[in-house]
């Protein structure tokens, strides 16, 4: 059977699965439980406050960040690899 752990261990652990902009893979494996162990604890804990809702808001919005910054890299990265054309506003 596996190892029991603490109720403050699980509210941590869904603390930082919901806030850190890690993968629930992520945290799973860096905290050596599994992903349908983290996924139940996740579920039977949305609604206490183990987050709040302005952390929540934030690491919502941090994601969101995250996303933008990374397509606009590469698109950044698709326009300075393109042979022989230049934008624009560079001509």
């Amino acid at each position: 059977m596996g190892l029991k752990r603490t109720d403050e261990f699980r509210r941590d652990a869904v603390r930082i699965a919901l806030t850190s902009g890690l993968t629930r893979k992520q945290v799973a494996d860096d905290l050596g439980v599994g992903m349908s162990t983290l996924n139940k604890w996740i579920t039977s804990h949305r609604d206490t406050d183990v987050v709040s809702k302005e952390e929540l808001g934030l690491a919502q919005e941090n994601d969101r960040l995250r996303r933008e910054v990374r397509i606009l890299k590469e698109e950044r990265d698709i326009l300075k690899n393109c042979p022989g054309s230049q934008p624009a506003c560079a001509r």
